[in-house]
């Protein structure tokens, strides 16, 4: 994997660019799920048709089918989804062959169906692994990608395999010798799973020898990728069944505490997000080493980084473990400057975008001013409370901004519009963009998308959803236990009609870079 390191994260944003998100599995693609294959190639080209400089992606990690494939509970901190791994590519690669592609099932093509392309998209890998088994270990840029990821490449290698083995079930189910990884058995399982571990060894080096690929395509284009980092891991991750020593974990390996949110005017009782917390004495003992080979793997896969609930590392609301509601939570200090000026020494500059959204205290806007750090203003978060003052509203914002007209928790625009504001709600919107009547409810979609690009912010964002022309839904709604991260954009959406209405947009507003 190549760093591509020249880019200059401060510089690009003293300009004023502008992009969309949409995550991988939302790209159009003929086998079930966006990939890494023509689909994400052909984004990359209606990107720059449409005048846009960044491409924002979700985690890319490998997701947990238990807990609703959602990118943000991921198996991993450093491995990736091997669904993201293009079948076309694979063949375009030598991997597979055409006739291997035969037969696939006729996917839908407006959502995904998780649990079916798992199926057969494992059967495929499997197939592409056993052509190419006689030949790795020979291959040279294998070994290096091998090499060059040896910090975490064999301790995860061996967890998706035992994961496969016990059936899918979370590692803290698994037989006592091997959950407590006594040493003697954690040897005796890597030898007993070597096959199992040295493919998926090999499902790693494609979905990364194919994200260079695909990134290196879109610099060519002038197009950046931003990443994004939650702030905690999954229990049921490789990252604390290996490391147990950097979080809060009793000896049975069973949290002491879990994450949260405080009780608001959101909700009574608080989030209970059950994430375990870190061992912040243990890490800087350590010297954040964890933390410093995250974010530099993350500065080797992507451009820049929005950092997820980046006020947790001002302070962070810690949870009994057992507790039914967040309510009996307290707020402990977080790691704060200590860890970021590790990570300024060891990585460099951090091209990182705090999501500060939420009731957020001095000390967090501290922490993002001594790095300058960039933070986030959603539109749909401007049209409540005291109006003329409210820090979401265009008229508030600075240039070192990323501004929203939604993010993948948000509902679409005209959906929020119609559904979600009340009529003074909606009144507050049309006061403010100068709209009345029927044609706001038919344009709002764009009339939020300009109001956006016409802020002062440095970067625009806007979900593919919220691109007028796009037919799209909501990617997640928070709470919901199923039906999410499925949304997929129809191919003949991603027309030149559309691009060339952002592209005419991004240069009247200036966000041409």
């Amino acid at each position: 994997m190549n760093s591509g390191r020249s880019f200059c994260f401060r510089d690009w944003m003293a300009h004023r660019n502008s992009g969309i998100l949409c995550h991988v599995t939302s790209l159009p693609s003929r086998f079930g799920v966006g990939d890494f294959g023509p689909g994400a190639f052909a984004f990359a080209d209606f990107l720059q048709q449409a005048g846009q400089r960044c491409w924002q992606v979700l985690p890319l990690s490998p997701v947990n089918g238990g807990a609703g494939d959602s990118p943000y509970s991921g198996y991993s901190a450093f491995a990736g989804n091997f669904l993201f791994i293009s079948p076309e590519e694979l063949v375009r690669k030598g991997w597979l062959r055409r006739k291997d592609l035969e037969g696939a099932p006729d996917f839908p093509t407006d959502r995904v169906d998780y649990d079916q392309v798992r199926t057969w998209k494992k059967g495929l890998l499997d197939h592409a692994f056993d052509l190419a088994l006689p030949r790795l270990r020979s291959l040279e840029r294998f070994s290096a990608f091998r090499k060059q990821c040896r910090s975490w490449i064999e301790e995860y290698a061996l967890f998706a395999a035992l994961k496969e083995y016990f059936n899918g079930q979370p590692w803290y189910q698994w037989p006592d010798s091997i959950r407590m990884r006594d040493p003697e058995a954690v040897e005796s399982w890597r030898e007993k799973l070597s096959y199992a571990v040295f493919r998926e060894i090999f499902f790693q080096f494609l979905f990364y020898e194919q994200w260079e690929t695909l990134k290196a395509y879109c610099n060519e284009l002038d197009i950046r990728i931003m990443g994004d980092i939650p702030i905690y891991v999954s229990l049921d991750s490789c990252d604390v069944w290996s490391r147990p020593e950097l979080f809060e974990l009793d000896r049975q390996r069973r949290p002491v505490y879990v994450a949260g949110a405080p009780p608001d005017y959101f909700s009574k009782t608080g989030q209970l997000w059950g994430n375990p917390v870190y061992d912040w004495k243990r890490q800087s003992e350590e010297g954040f080493a964890w933390w410093v080979d995250r974010i530099r793997h993350a500065m080797v896969c992507f451009d820049m980084v929005r950092l997820d609930h980046f006020r947790g590392f001002a302070a962070y609301w810690q949870v009994p473990a057992g507790e039914k509601t967040a309510e009996n939570g307290v707020w402990i200090p977080g790691p704060g400057r200590h860890l970021f000026d590790t990570l300024v020494r060891e990585v460099g500059e951090l091209p990182l975008i705090a999501e500060d959204l939420g009731m957020i205290t001095e000390d967090v806007r501290e922490l993002m001013s001594r790095y300058g750090f960039p933070g986030m203003r959603v539109l749909q978060f401007a049209f409540d409370g005291e109006f003329a003052a409210n820090e979401y509203l265009p008229h508030n914002f600075e240039h070192n901004t990323v501004v929203y007209t939604g993010t993948h928790d948000n509902n679409t625009v005209s959906a929020w519009f119609a559904r979600e504001l009340d009529d003074q709600g909606r009144e507050l919107v049309r006061r403010y963009i100068g709209a009345s009547g029927k044609r706001d409810r038919e344009h709002i979609a764009e009339s939020m998308l300009r109001l956006a690009m016409a802020s002062v912010a440095g970067l625009c964002i806007v979900p593919l959803q919220d691109v007028p022309g796009i037919h799209g839904q909501r990617m997640n709604t928070p709470g919901k236990s199923g039906g999410n991260w499925a949304w997929r954009v129809r191919r003949q959406d991603l027309c030149e009609d559309v691009a060339t209405a952002l592209s005419e947009m991004a240069e009247v507003y200036g966000r041409t870079g």
